[in-house]
């Protein structure tokens, strides 16, 4: 069994900063979150949903001229709230960090890729995160942030019947690459099997909750929740970026990409809807060690060893920002709907 790293989060990849900002009130429940890069990062994008809400993700094709992002930005609001990178792109310009464009140090374009979910029903209409959110998240941005639950991107998010949030997680391979990934979880789809009450994938320090509590959780089965009642149309998108110290070319960098889906399918059922905008970024910060090169001995079997990995990353990042997320209103929680679950 891998170990994680010393925090257990995203932050534990060198070069990798993690900032939030989010306002939760009786008229506000959303944030942005921000991976910051300042350094530059290769970087690759999946997007398997069918109604994502993205930003600078053509840039990340492997044959375009740009090699690598200077941050993500994860945040609610919908397309409205995409606007929050303009905040990150001015805070990372305001240091030097981007692609230079002129003699001078300070003309730089910072590349910023970015996702949305879908929680304006958690806001009054017209709240959303906007460029000042961005900023602050910046602001905010350090090696050491590991807070999950209602914080970010994840404060109006919601995932099945109980609330969503941010997670995250790391682990460190035998050779000590290390992994990790940040995610909002905000899906159409349920975290929880509603025949047990228990996440979709073996969880350390759950137990089965009390069978009146699983009979009250298959009631919920299937309703949306939202702040004001339930959602007539949900619309919905889990986001988020997993990370690596690995050297890696951006087709490499793909391939993360792609085995963070594969981890976001295990534990949210039924994934990639219409109505989902599943979409999951991969950095490299080339801090650590290279890969073979393509072809050589050993080259496919590393790769596929640290894409298996980082499943598994993105996977247990979603459970636990399932089970730190605290009820909204009228939106419940796991820990609420279930609390003899806790061991």
């Amino acid at each position: 069994m891998l170990r994680s790293g010393g925090l257990d989060a995203i932050v534990d990849v060198d070069g990798v900063r993690v900032g939030h900002e989010q306002r939760l009130d009786a008229h506000w429940a959303t944030g942005t979150s921000v991976v910051l890069v300042p350094e530059g990062a290769t970087a690759a994008v999946d997007v398997r949903g069918g109604g994502p809400g993205t930003r600078e993700t053509d840039v990340l094709e492997p044959s375009h001229l740009v090699q690598q992002v200077h941050g993500v930005v994860l945040t609610g609001g919908s397309a409205y709230g995409l606007a929050a990178a303009d905040g990150v792109m001015r805070w990372l310009g305001e240091r030097g960090h981007g692609v230079r464009v002129g003699a001078d140090p300070s003309h730089v374009v910072p590349v910023v890729p970015g996702a949305v979910i879908f929680d304006v029903p958690m806001s009054d209409w017209g709240n959303r995160p906007d460029a000042g959110f961005g900023h602050r998240a910046c602001e905010n941005a350090t090696r050491t942030e590991a807070r999950e639950g209602n914080v970010g991107a994840g404060t109006g998010a919601v995932v099945g019947t109980v609330k969503g949030g941010i997670g995250t997680a790391s682990a460190v391979l035998d050779d000590g690459t290390t992994v990790g990934a940040l995610v909002a979880v905000n899906a159409a789809g349920s975290a929880i099997d509603p025949e047990t009450g228990l996440p979709w994938i073996p969880t350390p320090g759950l137990r089965p909750p009390d069978p009146a509590e699983v009979e009250a959780g298959r009631r919920l089965f299937g309703k949306r929740p939202g702040r004001h009642g339930p959602i007539e149309r949900p619309l919905n998108t889990t986001i988020g970026v997993v990370a690596t110290d690995l050297k890696l070319s951006k087709a490499e960098c793909r391939r993360l990409a792609v085995a963070a889906q594969d981890g976001l399918a295990r534990i949210v059922r039924p994934a990639h809807l219409l109505v989902d905008g599943d979409t999951m970024f991969a950095l490299a910060t080339g801090t650590g060690a290279a890969l073979p090169a393509p072809g050589e001995p050993d080259w496919a079997a590393r790769l596929d060893a640290v894409c298996a990995v980082a499943a598994d990353v993105v996977a247990r990042a979603i459970v636990r920002g399932v089970l730190a997320a605290e009820p909204v209103d009228e939106v419940t929680s796991y820990t609420e709907l279930y609390p003899s679950a806790r061991e």
